[in-house]
């Protein structure tokens, strides 16, 4: 249980201990597997770029060799050399097309015959190698073009870039795999692309040839690595996350044993750590004060002022609650007992309670030692009743709230509107006071639903004969909304925050109309 108010419960380090415990094994596996698979997967990649590395270059070997074979015939009439073109590109799987050059002019072609096209030796990587997109013949479809020159005669073969898309689709099927050549390169999709190619998010590989002047990109998107993790360690990663579920339960029950929240409240309870803090009640018109409610806040020795959301739900979970409103309650008799003179006759002193308390007559004994520190009619009594449990109508329960009733005290109902009870509990109880929760109060003026249920718990109150206390004021929209429709009470931060004993009394001391001061009144509470 977080007993901080610095941080909210879901970042206490006894909340987050556990889950870190448990995240540590299966972190330091993923770690490792991780560096282990990037491993596997740059060798993997390495490979695989060298084997396409390797493929063309046994295709520009061919053509290489188709080019050589032909460059003596550069420069000799197209007639006579078309025959050895074509016995190439028949011979050759690899070689497409080869081609004569002559003063920077193909002038033959094994496709064509005579042809006429300048050739700019500009297109070529190390005058040698040209990635193009097409030609006139199969304009978009790829082709790599190998030339080789003396002089002003020139040999060129070219090869059908399908023969590319084998090499990298059949090699590599799962690797990102492009061949680049000069500012082109070619991917699987099959076009030819200028500029860089993108950087694999995974195992990136560049291998150049040592033999012709084109490169390979190799590596894997950035699924590869789950993908790999879920196929080759299921079996690791599932004893990673038995570890780790493991050492966190270990953990948890460790921390649960060495700081028992029951155990804790009790000493608390025993220390007299849980300390009254009142919030003004006002009544119409004018707007004085009327009475309070006391809120119970728990003065950690270590960690301060704790909320009461931090642990008033606990202590009505494990039932420890009672005893808690037990000390609260004299608690708060004892420090207004010595200034009574200060508080008006019929000051409303509201202290909650819960099914727990009206499950005997002990609640009696109770109210009737905290009325017994104040003169008769001083203060009135009113208990706040909350429906975070269920509150059944035992006889046991009828004979408290009768006996309560004659002894002066008064019940309200906490929260009214938001239980799931609130209406069976004005039918089975006599309750004197509805309190409005805070929740339709804050949506006067804005949500329409909210206000229609708001005016009919005011109308409802008014037909049963209850007063109404309106709780989380904060706006004068909203006070002067509640005074419109006749509110007996209202609370909120608009009329004073919740504060301790001290500057409570010395609130009232300096309000207007107190004419009675005890003559035993510290020096702060009898200042003008």
């Amino acid at each position: 249980m977080p007993l901080t108010v610095k941080r909210p419960a879901r970042w206490s380090w006894r909340t987050l201990l556990p889950w870190i415990v448990g995240v540590v094994p299966l972190a330091c596996g993923l770690v490792v597997m991780n560096w282990q698979i990037e491993r596997e997967l740059r060798a993997t990649s390495q490979a695989t770029t060298r084997q396409v590395v390797e493929y063309v270059d046994h295709i520009l070997d061919n053509l290489a060799n188709a080019a050589q074979a032909l460059l003596p015939l550069a420069g000799s009439p197209c007639a006579d050399a078309q025959l050895a073109l074509r016995s190439q590109v028949t011979r050759n799987a690899f070689v497409r097309s080869t081609n004569l050059v002559q003063q920077h002019t193909l002038y033959c072609s094994s496709l064509f015959g005579d042809f006429d096209e300048p050739v700019d030796g500009n297109d070529y990587t190390d005058g040698r190698l040209w990635l193009m997109d097409g030609n006139s013949v199969t304009p978009g479809h790829a082709l790599l073009v190998y030339r080789t020159s003396d002089g002003d005669r020139g040999a060129i073969s070219t090869v059908d870039g399908d023969h590319l898309l084998t090499a990298l689709r059949l090699i590599g099927p799962e690797e990102a795999l492009q061949i680049r050549v000069g500012s082109a390169w070619l991917g699987k999709d099959g076009v030819v692309h200028d500029g860089t190619p993108p950087l694999a998010a995974a195992a990136d590989v560049t291998l150049g040839s040592t033999r012709y002047p084109f490169s390979v990109h190799g590596g894997y998107e950035a699924s590869k690595k789950g993908e790999v993790l879920r196929s080759h360690y299921p079996a690791l990663l599932s004893l990673l996350l038995v570890l780790g579920v493991v050492a966190g339960c270990a953990c948890r029950w460790q921390i649960r044993r060495a700081s028992s929240p029951r155990a804790e409240l009790r000493r608390a309870l025993e220390a007299d750590e849980f300390l009254p803090y009142f919030q003004p009640v006002v009544r119409k018109g004018d707007y004085r004060w009327a009475g309070a409610e006391v809120l119970m806040r728990w003065n950690h020795p270590r960690e301060g002022l704790v909320r009461p959301d931090l642990f008033i739900p606990y202590a009505e979970h494990s039932g420890q609650i009672v005893a808690m409103t037990r000390a609260l309650m004299l608690h708060t008799a004892q420090s207004l007992a010595p200034y009574a003179a200060l508080l008006e006759d019929g000051f409303h002193i509201g202290i909650n309670i819960t099914a727990d308390h009206c499950r005997d007559l002990s609640l009696l004994d109770d109210c009737r030692t905290f009325l017994q520190h104040f003169p008769p009619g001083r203060v009135r009594l009113t208990l706040e009743l909350t429906e975070r449990k269920l509150l059944e109508a035992t006889p046991v329960a009828l004979e408290l709230f009768a006996k309560l009733h004659d002894m002066g005290v008064m019940i309200a109902l906490d929260d009214f509107g938001t239980g799931q009870s609130s209406l069976n509990y004005l039918r089975q109880f006599k309750v004197d006071y509805l309190k409005i929760d805070q929740s339709f109060v804050a949506m006067i003026g804005g949500d329409a639903l909210s206000q229609h249920i708001l005016d009919s718990i005011i109308e409802l109150s008014g037909k049963l004969g209850l007063g109404i206390v309106a709780e989380g004021v904060e706006t004068e929209v909203q006070r002067d909304y509640l005074a419109d429709f006749g509110v007996d009470f209202q609370q909120g931060y608009l009329f004073a925050r919740p504060m301790p004993a001290d500057a409570f009394l010395s609130a009232l001391a300096t309000r207007p109309g107190v004419t009675r001061l005890p003559q035993d009144a510290p020096p702060e509470i009898m200042r003008d």
